[in-house]
């Protein structure tokens, strides 16, 4: 019975973050690397797997100038990339996940073309190889930065994730609880297990992000032994 039981969590929790394809057409673009779409009449952030994009406000909406917070350099000229190619059209979504601040993280296509890495080609982002294993991204990156597109024809361009040290996330509905200050590659988090895997134990975890997902969206309640909310205080200490 416990067998069982076991195989229809896992298949839950692969029909709910599972990989899955769907048409949507794009209603606003937030940044360089996060849309809104509108599905079958229901809104959906899109945030795009495996780049990263300069930071700008996200108040934002459609074609409109964001001014919610300062923007990080060469922001503004990601996101303006990302409207000229897909605002108002009808794309082609891979979804991948569903990440903590409940975003569809997914492969964006529009005729053809894979809008990922085509803003990483464009030098409009940075590849994002910390949670993916395709050396392509890896490769167009370094093309971009010889050719010196995009962002690349900067003196000495900052990493989003370097960014966020010194300018912490301040876009509405995302939850700062549980999360250690913004270090390297914490902003944003993706989890690419649909399954939530067999990891039970903090010992296991490799970031507080990491335990927070398992217990909040994988039930693994010996996580939170206090059940103070904070998983594995060790790693999230700086969460409370």
């Amino acid at each position: 019975m416990r067998t069982l039981l076991a195989l229809l969590t896992v298949l839950l929790w692969a029909n709910v973050a599972g990989a899955e394809e769907f048409d949507a057409k794009v209603i606003a673009v937030l940044d360089g690397d996060t849309l809104l779409v509108l599905r079958d009449g229901v809104k959906v952030k899109i945030r795009m797997a495996n780049i990263d994009a300069p930071e700008v406000g996200h108040a934002g909406m459609g074609d409109k100038s964001p001014n919610s917070q300062k923007d990080q350099a060469f922001g503004v000229q990601s996101r303006q990339s990302l409207v000229e190619m897909v605002l108002k059209k009808q794309v082609r979504i891979n979804s991948q996940a569903v990440d903590q601040y409940g975003r569809t993280v997914g492969l964006v296509a529009l005729d053809g073309r894979n809008i990922n890495e085509e803003q990483v080609k464009r030098g409009m982002a940075w590849e994002y190889s910390h949670y993916h294993s395709d050396r392509g991204y890896i490769a167009m990156q370094s093309a971009a930065q010889q050719a010196r597109r995009g962002l690349w024809a900067q003196s000495s361009p900052l990493a989003p994730w370097q960014w966020r040290k010194t300018h912490p996330p301040v876009k509405p509905g995302y939850p700062r609880a549980h999360s250690k200050p913004a270090t390297a590659h914490s902003v944003p988090t993706v989890f690419y297990d649909a399954t939530c895997g067999h990891k039970k134990r903090c010992a296991q975890m490799s970031s507080c992000d990491e335990a927070h997902f398992y217990l909040t969206r994988c039930g693994v309640k010996t996580l939170d032994r206090n059940k103070d909310g904070v998983p594995c205080e060790a790693l999230c200490e700086g969460g409370k």
